[in-house]
C-alpha cells in the first residue's frame, strides 16, 4: 500500500478485543510495508556496522605498509557509504509510508464506526475522547507500527555484529556480547514510570485546556457575574500543576538519556582496557583493537532503537486501548441489512410504548418525563439506547433494514442539534429528496432574522447562503441555532421526520408561525413531534400522551386538555394544588409557561381559539 493509494477501499475488520490485539492486527495488515522496511533497515544498519571492520583493515594495512590492501579497503568503505545512503533513504521512505498508512487505516475505521453509531457514539464515549483517539492516539499507533520494522532490523544487526566480533576476535568479542544486552535492556525498567509521569502530564494539560476553553466560551457570563478573577486563579493553579508534572516527567526522561550515554561509555572503557591488555600480550593486533573499539561505538546507533521501541509501545498501548474501546462499540440493534427490501412506508409503531404514528400525518407526542422523550426519539430513529423490540415502519422492523435504508427512512432531530462550521449553503447541502428547496425550508423555520444576522456578521458575504457559521453556531442564539437545524431537517425531506422539542428556544409568536410552516411543508409526509407546547399540539392531527413509558391517552389537544388531568398537568405545568382546585371544573386554567409579550396575559392553548391567541399577540 502506497500513500498515493489512500484511502483504503476496505480498511478491514479490526481486532478490537484489547489494545495489544489491535496493535498486532495493525502490524499484520502492514506486513508488506514492514518487510520492505526491514530489508532496507538491514542494508542500512549492516553497512553502518561494517565501517569499523573497514577502518580496522585500513589501519592494519597502513601498519603493514600494504598499498594494495589499503586501496581495497578504501573501495570497501566507498561501497559501505553508498549502501548506507541508499539504505537510509529507502528505510525512511518505507517507515514513513508504514506510519501514514497505518494511521490512515485507523482513522478510516474510526470514521466508519462514528458513521455507523451516529448520535449513539457520544452518549457512550465522551466526544473529547473520540477526538483524542482520532488525532493524537492515531499518531502514536502509527509510530509503533513503523518502529517495529526498524527495531527488528536493528536487533538483527546487533546480533550479527556480536557474532562477527566473536569470530573476528573472540577475546574481545565475549566482552562485547555480554555488555551489549546489558546496555540495551538497562533502561527498560525505568520506562513504565517515565510513561506514567508523561500520562499524568498529558491529563493535567488536558484539564487545563478544557478549563481555558470553558472560560473563553463563558466569558460573557463570567463578566456579568464578575467571575473573571476566580476562573483566572483556577487556570493559574491548573497551569502550575501542568508545569510541576512536566518537570517530574522531564527528570525521568533525563535519567534515561543519561543512562543511554553512560552505559555505552562504560562498555567502551571496559573494551579499551581489555584490548590494551591483550595488545600488550601480543594476542591481538592494533587493527583488531581499532576494529572492536569502532564496532562498539557504531553499534550504539542501532541500540537506540531498543529504547525507541520500548517508548513507542509504552505510549501506544494506552492509545491502543482507547482506540479498541471505541472500535469495539456496537449498536444495540441489528441493522445489518438482513432484509433486502425497498424503503418501507406506512405507520410508525413502537412496540415498547404502544405509540403509533399514522402515515402521512402530523402526530404530537407528550411525555411526562423529558428523559423518556429523548430515549423515545432515539428509538423511533433506530438508535435504541437500550435493548428492546424494534420499531416497525409499515410493519418492517428498522433493525432488519440496512443502516443507510433506516436513516433514509427515518430522520431524528434531537433537542440539542449540532451545526457544523462552514457556509449556510454547505450546512443545507444534505442528502435530500430534492422536493423541498432551501428557501422554502428556511421560510418554514422562520429564519429571516437568522439570515440577516449571518450577513451582518460576515464581512465578505452579501448572500446569506455564503455567510459562514462558526463552530457549533456559537455566534448565534439558541433559538437561531434551533431554527437552522430545523430548516436542515426539512430540506432532507425524509419519509418520517422525528423532532424532539424543535421550538423550545423560540418565543410564542415565532413558534406559532413555525408550527404553521412545519404543517404546510410536511403535508403528505409522516411527522412526529415530541413536545409539550400547546401551539404545536393544537396543530397536530393526533396527540399521544405517554405516562410511565406507555400510551395513556390519544386524541385532539383540546379534548385531552379537558378529559385527561395528567396530560393537562404536563402541558399547562399545573401544580398538585391547582389540579385539585380544577378537578371539579370543566374549564382548565391557562398555561403558565408561555406569557404573551404584548400585554403579559398568559397564552391559552386549550379552549381559547388559536385565532384569538394570534390576534391578541
Amino acid at each position: 500500500m502506497q500513500i498515493q493509494d489512500l484511502p483504503y477501499s476496505d480498511p478491514g475488520v479490526p481486532d478490537a478485543r484489547s489494545g495489544p490485539r489491535l496493535l498486532w492486527w495493525l502490524g499484520r495488515n502492514q506486513l508488506g510495508g514492514q518487510c520492505r522496511a526491514l530489508l532496507w533497515g538491514m542494508l542500512h544498519f549492516a553497512s553502518v556496522c561494517a565501517l569499523p571492520f573497514c577502518v580496522g583493515l585500513a589501519v592494519q594495512a597502513a601498519v603493514d605498509r600494504s598499498a594494495r590492501r589499503l586501496a581495497l579497503t578504501g573501495g570497501l568503505m566507498l561501497l559501505c557509504g553508498t549502501a548506507i545512503a541508499v539504505g537510509d533513504t529507502f528505510l525512511h521512505r518505507a517507515a514513513v509510508t508504514n506510519w501514514i498508512t497505518a494511521a490512515a487505516r485507523l482513522q478510516q475505521l474510526l470514521a466508519r464506526k462514528a458513521a455507523y453509531l451516529g448520535s449513539a457514539l457520544t452518549r457512550r464515549v465522551a466526544a473529547g475522547e473520540v477526538v483524542t483517539v482520532s488525532t493524537g492516539d492515531v499518531e502514536k499507533l502509527g509510530w509503533f507500527v513503523e518502529a517495529v520494522s526498524r527495531f527488528t532490523a536493528a536487533a538483527l544487526t546487533v546480533v550479527v555484529v556480536c557474532v562477527a566480533l566473536l569470530v573476528y576476535q573472540p577475546a574481545l568479542g565475549v566482552v562485547v556480547a555480554v555488555g551489549l544486552p546489558v546496555v540495551a535492556l538497562a533502561v527498560l525498567p525505568l520506562l513504565p514510570r517515565a510513561t506514567s509521569r508523561a500520562d499524568v502530564q498529558r491529563e493535567k494539560a488536558g484539564r487545563a485546556t478544557e478549563l481555558a476553553s470553558d472560560t473563553v466560551a463563558g466569558l460573557r457570563v463570567l463578566r456579568g457575574i464578575g467571575g473573571e478573577d476566580l476562573f483566572l486563579d483556577r487556570y493559574r493553579r491548573a497551569s502550575q500543576e501542568v508545569r510541576h508534572a512536566a518537570v517530574r516527567s522531564a527528570r525521568m526522561w533525563s535519567v534515561i538519556s543519561a543512562l543511554q550515554v553512560l552505559l555505552p561509555g562504560l562498555l567502551l572503557i571496559v573494551v579499551v582496557l581489555r584490548g590494551v591488555q591483550l595488545a600488550r600480550e601480543g594476542r591481538i593486533t592494533v587493527g583488531e583493537l581499532v576494529t572492536v573499539y569502532s564496532a562498539v561505538m557504531i553499534v550504539n546507533y542501532p541500540l537506540r532503537h531498543f529504547v525507541e521501541i520500548a517508548m513507542a509501545y509504552s505510549f501506544s498501548r494506552p492509545s491502543a486501548q482507547r482506540a479498541a474501546r471505541v472500535l469495539s462499540l456496537e449498536r444495540l440493534t441489528d441493522t445489518e441489512g438482513s432484509r433486502a427490501t425497498e424503503l418501507p412506508g406506512g405507520d410508525l409503531f413502537d412496540p415498547a410504548t404502544g405509540l403509533r404514528a399514522p402515515a402521512h400525518g402530523f402526530t404530537a407526542v407528550v411525555c411526562g418525563d423529558p428523559d423518556m422523550a429523548g430515549r423515545l426519539a432515539d428509538r423511533l430513529g433506530g438508535h435504541a439506547p437500550e435493548p428492546g423490540p424494534s420499531v416497525l415502519l409499515g410493519g418492517v422492523p428498522l433493525d432488519e433494514l440496512s443502516l443507510d435504508q433506516a436513516r433514509t427512512a427515518v430522520l431524528v432531530q434531537d433537542k440539542d442539534p449540532v451545526l457544523l462550521s462552514g457556509t449556510l449553503r454547505e450546512l443545507l447541502d444534505v442528502p435530500a429528496s430534492g422536493t423541498v428547496r432551501a428557501e422554502d425550508a428556511l421560510a418554514a423555520a422562520q429564519c429571516t432574522d437568522v439570515l440577516d444576522a449571518l450577513v451582518q456578521g460576515s464581512l465578505d458575504a452579501s448572500d446569506p447562503m455564503d455567510a459562514r457559521i462558526t463552530e457549533r453556531g456559537r455566534s448565534l442564539s439558541g433559538g437561531q441555532r434551533q431554527r437552522l437545524a430545523l430548516a436542515r431537517s426539512l430540506v432532507a425531506d425524509p419519509g418520517v421526520l422525528v423532532l424532539d422539542e424543535p421550538t423550545s428556544a423560540v418565543d410564542s409568536h415565532t413558534e406559532a408561525r413555525i408550527a404553521d410552516g412545519l404543517r404546510r411543508l410536511r403535508s403528505g409526509r409522516t411527522t412526529v413531534v415530541l413536545t409539550s407546547s400547546p401551539l404545536l399540539l393544537d396543530r397536530a392531527d393526533e396527540v399521544v400522551f405517554l405516562h410511565e413509558g406507555a400510551v395513556a391517552a390519544t386524541g385532539k389537544h383540546r379534548e385531552l386538555i379537558g378529559t385527561e388531568p395528567r396530560y393537562r398537568a404536563v402541558v399547562t405545568r399545573e401544580t398538585e394544588d391547582e389540579q385539585r382546585t380544577s378537578a371539579g371544573t370543566t374549564a382548565p386554567p391557562p398555561p403558565r409557561d408561555r406569557p404573551d409579550p404584548s400585554d403579559g396575559a398568559p397564552l391559552l392553548g386549550a379552549l381559547e381559539p388559536l385565532e384569538e391567541i394570534e390576534e391578541s399577540a
